[in-house]
């Protein structure tokens, strides 16, 4: 079986007016995700995830330079044209972002939104698209959906409002959907929710996840398998539970041991340090920084 999503030393470079050279975010990925998986990809802001993220969909800006291969479906993604991507996004690939808010339409109806989704790549009538919607509003959750069609997005709580746009993501039936921290801004009992109706909806159409996160937990309750990325280098590969209970790459051991949960009341954690980059990441450094207390310090992604 072909790979839904594959990445072969993918790297991305952002050009800038005052470097000489253009600074590096990703650097020579390769990764086969599966079919009908979900698959996380985890690490700390600033790793490059998003920005990885970001180069399937054509998201990125104009000052990035993409190089090696990415296929959606067996189809090369790097080199499309704008009207190339528009032609994929929302039919064989979506993505949902982190904050909700700032993906609606503050003043326009979540009903209409939805099925301008479906207008813009099914071409089928307004009644249609409104049909579609509801019925799709309804199956992410939303009570009563017919009902609350022309409410706008102020009116719903931060969960309602994800569930709305997962289902504008799902709106024409993508075979790959990229959830980008979809959960980041929920607290945990509407997070495992969200992360449920994932789940369920990946096993009822069959759709490929791939799931941002810097969250531990959200990798534990949800993925099959799980990336580590450090300074915009894929780490480690391996199944969930594997991962959890055998890491490999020293990286992903001091990753694990920095996780609250689990540890006792009131011990200080290890940090890894941020200015370190991915050569330095030897078994001895971690070791000696997993026993350091020092100040986590990172950058923005």
């Amino acid at each position: 079986m072909s790979a839904m999503l594959s990445f072969t030393d993918v790297q991305v470079r952002f050009a800038s007016d005052d470097a000489v050279q253009p600074t590096p975010a990703v650097g020579g990925v390769s990764l086969d995700i599966q079919r009908g998986e979900i698959f996380g990809i985890v690490g700390e802001s600033g790793s490059g995830k998003s920005t990885l993220a970001n180069a399937v969909m054509g998201l990125l800006p104009g000052s990035a330079a993409v190089h090696g291969s990415i296929r959606v479906a067996g189809r090369e993604v790097i080199g499309l044209s704008e009207n190339e991507f528009r032609a994929i996004r929302g039919n064989e690939v979506s993505m949902i972002f982190q904050d909700a808010s700032a993906s609606l339409d503050p003043v326009w109806s979540v009903g209409d939104q939805v099925a301008e989704t479906i207008r813009a790549h099914a071409g089928v009538s307004g009644r249609e698209a409104k049909n579609r919607a509801i019925a799709l509003m309804t199956e992410v959750g939303i009570p009563d959906a017919a009902s609350r069609y022309r409410d706008v997005p102020h009116r719903f709580s931060g969960g309602m409002r994800q569930r709305i746009v997962i289902a504008a993501a799902l709106a024409n039936s993508p075979q790959l959907l990229i959830a980008d921290e979809p959960t980041t801004a929920l607290d945990v009992t509407i997070q495992a929710q969200v992360l449920q109706l994932i789940d369920t909806l990946r096993q009822q159409h069959g759709t490929t996840v791939l799931l941002i996160t810097h969250d531990l937990g959200v990798v534990a309750q949800i993925c099959d398998r799980v990336g580590v990325m450090y300074g915009g280098t894929l780490l480690e590969v391996a199944a969930t539970a594997e991962l959890f209970a055998h890491p490999q790459h020293p990286y992903t051991r001091a990753l694990l041991a920095a996780n609250p949960a689990g540890a006792p009341r009131g011990q200080r954690l290890p940090v890894i340090p941020a200015q370190w980059s991915v050569e330095s990441l030897g078994a001895a450094e971690l070791q000696r920084a997993s026993a350091a207390p020092m100040e986590t310090a990172g950058a923005d992604e």
